[in-house]
């Protein structure tokens, strides 16, 4: 299929789609005239490229798990493929997480006592756990 109808089809502009090639998310073949041909498949690659990068993975980190993805909620990523670099890539960016949550979860209990002290008991919109 043409960059657009993968375009219209997963609803990713074709500038986005040209960007993941460049990322080398996305290998289409060339016809003899240069347009890009892509298989059926990578409407699922761009869908999961999408969730991914929803996720907050990068490019980069994206790049060294794609080939291991076998659905939205799968990754058949054998030991013996998991280099040290992602191994530690991945981890970095599980650190980043936790640190977001905890950041989240502080901010949440300061405004939780913040509601608490300011409005009178029984106020309606009390404050939910």
């Amino acid at each position: 299929m043409k960059i657009g109808e993968l375009s219209r089809r997963t609803g990713v502009p074709t500038r986005l789609l040209r960007y993941y090639e460049e990322q080398h998310l996305l290998h289409p073949d060339r016809t003899d005239n240069g347009y890009r041909d892509y298989p059926e498949s990578a409407v699922q690659d761009v869908q999961q490229i999408r969730g991914l990068l929803d996720s907050g993975l990068t490019t980069q980190m994206i790049r060294a798990i794609l080939p291991y993805l076998s659905g939205p909620d799968e990754i058949l990523l054998p030991a013996e493929h998991l280099t040290p670099d992602t191994a530690a890539l991945l981890q970095g960016h599980i650190d980043r997480i936790q640190a977001r949550i905890e950041c989240l979860a502080r901010n949440r209990d300061r405004l939780r006592g913040y509601l608490a002290a300011v409005r009178p008991e029984g106020e309606e919109g009390a404050v939910r756990s």
